[in-house]
């Protein structure tokens, strides 16, 4: 049950959002066990200057196409899981909307299942136990 916030500059056509949504998605059904109709996420555009990010550190060159994307999941995974979609991630968004993977940047944090509600004001904790 992740959760995506993809963050990059504005200026981008709505093909090229849909293509990074669903590689985004891809990837996480491919190599971060995430089934196939498990999918939310929010992408922010962000006006020059309000999207601030090194150009080198740790990677780079980074240009005007980096994308961050912050993802909440539900469960810990293993590190070869997320080396796994770390690379799968890379290639999909190479192939389609076309990002280098030196543009890309990925911040994985977990939530457990009290802290999230899908519907009708339970948690997921609640929402199991019925």
């Amino acid at each position: 049950m992740p959760y995506a916030r993809i963050s990059l500059l504005q200026g981008k056509s709505p093909e090229h959002l849909r293509a990074l949504s669903d590689s985004l998605h891809s990837a996480l059904v491919e190599a971060f066990d995430v089934p196939p109709d498990d999918r939310f996420q929010i992408i922010h555009q962000h006006a020059p200057g309000e999207l601030i990010y090194d150009t080198h550190y740790l990677g780079g060159p980074r240009s005007a196409d980096f994308v961050l994307i912050a993802i909440t999941a539900g469960r810990p995974r293993s590190l070869d899981t997320k080396r796994r979609f770390y690379r799968r991630l890379a290639e999909r968004l190479a192939q389609s909307p076309g990002i280098d993977s030196r543009d890309v940047m990925v911040v994985i944090t977990t939530a457990e299942a009290e802290d999230w509600c899908f519907a009708n004001g339970t948690s997921l904790v609640d929402a199991t136990e019925v």
